[in-house]
């Protein structure tokens, strides 16, 4: 019978698997956005992340194997905002062949709970717009639309 799934902090032993989960968003979103340079590129500076003092990366483990990814950052909010702070979320993933059984809400519970521990009151996060599996497992946790980014490519 397999082991519950268990959260930890990422460390730098872990920067392999991490790094391929990236690409595995990358190659997710993909298809979203046009505007990605070809490969290789890289989203996040995985080993600044796992060191600052202002961030948590977190790994979910099922028998003893890395199988989920996410991080929570302390970031500065707009200047008009009442809240000088709030957390952005990053980096969720969860391998395919996981998917479904509430790992991803793990996850979220542990990131929370770092941004609760720190007084953010304010959780962020970014999802291309037709990534609807994604959409609904952040509304499954409670997470609603707050602001459309449009763009407009003049190159076209």
């Amino acid at each position: 019978m397999p082991h519950p799934a268990r959260v930890r902090s990422a460390t730098p032993d872990d920067l392999p698997v991490l790094k391929a989960f990236e690409q595995g968003i990358i190659a997710a979103e993909r298809p979203y956005d046009p505007t990605l340079k070809p490969d290789p590129i890289s989203y996040y500076d995985l080993g600044e992340l796992i060191a600052s003092n202002d961030a948590e990366v977190a790994v979910v483990e099922l028998d003893g194997q890395i199988v989920a990814s996410g991080y929570a950052k302390k970031k500065l909010s707009r200047p008009y905002l009442k809240d000088a702070y709030h957390a952005f979320l990053g980096f969720m993933f969860v391998q395919p062949e996981v998917r479904g059984r509430g790992l991803n809400q793990v996850l979220l519970d542990h990131l929370l709970a770092w941004a609760r521990a720190r007084d953010l009151t304010e959780i962020r996060l970014t999802v291309y717009p037709g990534n609807d599996p994604a959409i609904r497992a952040y509304e499954k946790a409670g997470f609603s639309a707050y602001l459309t980014e449009m763009r407009l490519n003049l190159d076209e």
